[in-house]
């Protein structure tokens, strides 16, 4: 049993813990930079464009990961 969740702590459950904390960090830092270039002078449409892209995809692993790390509580 984990310490953190109660449940399962099996190796591959620790590495897709591992996995979801470096792509919240990757967001979040997706996050300050398209801040920092929308806050900028000159406003590049098409990076912006780009980052949040890139930024939508980590979201969708990020709710793939939690949704392997939920345990199945419909019976």
């Amino acid at each position: 049993m984990g310490a953190d969740d109660g449940f399962d702590d099996s190796e591959e459950t620790r590495g897709l813990k591992q996995r979801l904390g470096e792509l919240r960090e990757k967001h979040r830092e997706l996050d300050q930079s398209i801040r920092t270039l929308q806050e900028g002078g000159v406003v590049d449409a098409l990076q912006i464009a780009r980052l949040k892209k890139e930024k939508l995809a980590l979201k969708d692993q990020i709710t793939w990961i939690e949704d392997q790390l939920m345990p199945d509580i419909i019976a």
